[in-house]
């Protein structure tokens, strides 16, 4: 059995053309606070990132802010930054990623642009080599994530997905159940989730 502690959400630090993304990034943020987990993030506090954030602190929930130096004043305000109870400020992107893997027991995707692909993209990766066994989300609000899926379907017609198995996310509509679906499939994969960090570092 898996324990999950911690919830890692990438998604888009701008809101997107419709309102229901945020709305999803406030019940994520305020689901995992409500299960007693620690939400962590990229630190911003604009956006669909902010709208999580703001979602876990309302409902009392802890919250991690990894963010880069150079990003402190694109995607966060210093003010906004002082409500989060631990923030890690990273050297660069690949500092900021790992720190990401290593503080969080499972992985979200919700609705974002091409930092959240490459985020998620990367982190199944890492899946796929065997480096971890963390569950992968991808929260599918309004169909974002249909052309994405289709793709990875694709790839693994064309046969370039050879160890499928270890690539296998969550597809959940509905933001209120995705943590629930990550406590039941952690609850019933008893592969270990850490990485193998000398792999990872590698990489």
């Amino acid at each position: 059995m898996n324990t999950i502690r911690s919830v890692c959400v990438y998604c888009g630090s701008s809101l997107g053309k419709s309102e229901v993304y945020q709305k999803a990034g406030l019940t994520l943020g305020r689901s995992i606070a409500e299960a007693g987990l620690r939400l962590v993030y990229g630190g911003g506090t604009k956006g669909i990132m902010g709208a999580v954030a703001e979602g876990a602190l309302r409902a009392g929930g802890k919250v991690t802010g990894i963010i880069p130096r150079f990003l402190l004043n694109r995607e966060a305000t210093e003010a906004a930054l002082g409500n989060l109870d631990d923030l890690i400020v990273t050297e660069n992107m690949h500092e900021r990623k790992h720190k990401m893997f290593e503080q969080s027991d499972a992985f979200v995707a919700l609705p974002g642009g091409i930092g959240t692909v490459e985020e998620i993209v990367e982190i199944m990766t890492w899946a796929q080599l065997g480096h971890h066994r963390k569950p992968i989300v991808f929260a599918n609000v309004n169909g974002f994530w249909d052309p994405m899926l289709r793709l990875m379907d694709h790839m693994r017609a064309e046969g370039f997905i050879h160890t499928g198995h270890l690539v296998a996310p969550l597809v959940v509509e509905r933001p209120e159940a995705i943590v629930s679906a990550i406590l039941v499939g952690a609850s019933s994969d008893g592969a270990p989730t850490e990485g193998v960090q000398a792999l990872i570092e590698k990489m």
